[in-house]
């Protein structure tokens, strides 16, 4: 029987390098990606079984890539191995049709056994997010222009404005991957799935 083939993502190389050697005597690596606008034709490349990305893949992000994937490979599985912690996002990744979300903090083996628990047919959260999720997933509040935090309207007032994420990031004195996740975070939370809606629901909103 021939090995699940795992396609990864993530936008930092050494991450990569570290997952493939963990995972490479238990599964058949098909490759590597460190770029999110390359994702989904990797995909169709090389056609993986299971997909394991980052909530952050620059310059778009995890979820977006995961509604495409699942649009256009709906036979493929998604495992999301991120630092966020927020459920509000892991419970988004999952309606988007995610099997897996485990953190990058939690050790190697926990990432191993929630792949072979997919690759089973089974799904995986995370023990630290399981009930928020799960509580997130089952209330899906109408989130409002107020449910914002102050630092998100800046980040989304600044992004309406046309700014791209590295500008916003100097211009907020910030990281652009903090700017990232604000932004993805938002997108989760009012329920938007492009940069597009992001920007038309800041301008409906006026905080633009």
């Amino acid at each position: 029987m021939s090995l699940p083939r795992i396609l990864l993502a993530d936008d930092h190389t050494l991450l990569l390098d570290a997952l493939e050697k963990l995972l490479a005597d238990e599964w058949n690596i098909v490759g590597k990606i460190h770029d999110g606008t390359a994702l989904t034709a990797a995909v169709d490349e090389l056609r993986p079984d299971v997909v394991v990305l980052d909530i952050a893949m620059p310059p778009t992000n995890g979820l977006e890539l995961a509604r495409e994937l699942r649009q256009q490979f709906p036979q493929i599985k998604l495992i999301f191995l991120t630092m966020n912690e927020d459920p509000d996002l892991a419970a988004e990744a999952f309606r988007i049709g995610a099997s897996a979300y485990v953190l990058k903090r939690s050790a190697a083996s926990e990432l191993a056994g929630a792949m072979r628990d997919v690759i089973r047919g089974g799904r995986y959260i995370a023990p630290s997010l399981t009930q928020a999720t799960v509580q997130s997933l089952v209330q899906q509040p109408k989130p409002t222009a107020t449910d914002l935090t102050p630092r998100q309207r800046e980040v989304l007032r600044l992004l309406a404005k046309g700014y791209a994420m590295k500008e916003v990031a100097a211009h907020l004195n910030i990281s652009s991957r903090t700017v990232a996740f604000h932004k993805y975070q938002m997108m989760a939370q009012l329920q938007v799935r492009s940069s597009a809606e992001l920007i038309q629901y800041a301008i409906r909103q006026s905080i633009v």
